[in-house]
């Protein structure tokens, strides 16, 4: 998980201008008329930038770099759709794959995660038992050739959902975008996080991130599109993030 990365490194590129939605992406559960939306994104950039929120959570005594709203859709997502595997962009400790697997063994006792990072700091997470049965650890790019040509072999024949949580760039993501979404099968979901980046509502100021690489994504592939209701819960870090397999 680089978001600590991310947000100590920022790009210096403007934030492009918004465009109208495109006619691939779900249409979001009406807006509550009570909710004032300014509000709710001041909440969002506080909540993201104390160091006494998100930042603190652990699972399993593992630091895990995660929003609990995004974690509650997702893991009502995995109970929807029973992947076999979950493919994680970003292990940073393993806080989050421990959590992923914790409840993929309740839904799917035979899946598996696969989390993939650079850097290999999952000597902590490597002694719980859920990571020892159902967590296997690839070191790489998650664009690396040989990385992604892996985790196609594993995953052959199964069902899968992936989970891009690495660099904040918008080239990275959009690359991570293109090599995975050939493994989600129809129904099945890519979860781009951290879209909030960049002005989205957090500052901008970071450069083109994961929500400007959802943007081309979604013009160029019409496979796939954005489900806005899973953003229900409202404090998301997701915005435009939960991509569905349409076709």
């Amino acid at each position: 998980m680089s978001f600590v990365a991310g947000l100590s490194r920022p790009l210096n590129a403007d934030a492009p201008k918004e465009e109208e939605p495109k006619a691939n992406v779900v249409k979001k559960t009406p807006p509550d008329p009570a909710v004032d939306k300014a509000a709710l994104d001041r909440v969002i950039t506080m909540w993201s930038e104390s160091k006494n929120t998100f930042f603190r959570n652990k699972w399993l005594g593992l630091p895990t770099l995660q929003n609990p709203m995004d974690v509650w859709v997702t893991q009502e997502i995995m109970f929807e759709t029973k992947p076999d595997f979950i493919v994680e962009a970003g292990t940073f400790v393993g806080g989050s794959a421990a959590l992923w697997a914790t409840i993929l063994a309740q839904i799917n006792p035979k899946g598996r995660v696969i989390t993939i990072d650079v850097v290999d700091r999952m000597a902590e997470a490597r002694k719980l038992p859920i990571v020892k049965r159902h967590v296997d650890f690839l070191l790489g790019s998650s664009t690396d050739d040989k990385v992604v040509k892996e985790v196609k072999r594993r995953v052959k024949g199964h069902s899968a959902m992936v989970i891009l949580d690495s660099l904040h760039t918008k080239e990275h993501v959009l690359n991570e975008l293109h090599a995975y979404a050939p493994i989600i099968p129809v129904g099945g979901y890519l979860i781009v996080q951290d879209a909030f980046l960049n002005g989205h509502p957090a500052p901008e100021g970071w450069g083109p991130g994961p929500y400007e690489a959802v943007e081309e994504f979604l013009k160029e592939s019409n496979n796939f599109v954005s489900d806005r209701d899973r953003e229900r819960l409202m404090i998301t870090f997701n915005p435009t993030g939960f991509l569905k397999r349409v076709k």
